[in-house]
């Protein structure tokens, strides 16, 4: 179940919800009771690194000693 972000008005405190996507924008209360709250907008962490594929197989161009350039 999606996790969401909100901050309440009136005492400024952040906190998380979990709840179904279709309930995201329906309106929440802070710990402390107050209704007057906000949905924030999330940021996605991505790990990892991108890097394209080696090529595969043999033969073919390409740049660098592996393609055929500066071997002997």
């Amino acid at each position: 179940m999606p996790r969401y972000e909100y901050r309440c008005r009136p005492c400024g405190s952040t906190f998380e919800l979990n709840r179904p996507m279709a309930e995201s924008s329906a309106p929440a209360v802070c710990p402390d009771g107050h209704e007057d709250t906000v949905k924030l907008l999330s940021a996605v962490a991505v790990g990892g690194s991108a890097s394209a594929p080696a090529p595969s197989g043999g033969g073919g161009g390409g740049g660098g000693c592996c393609g055929g350039g500066c071997c002997g």
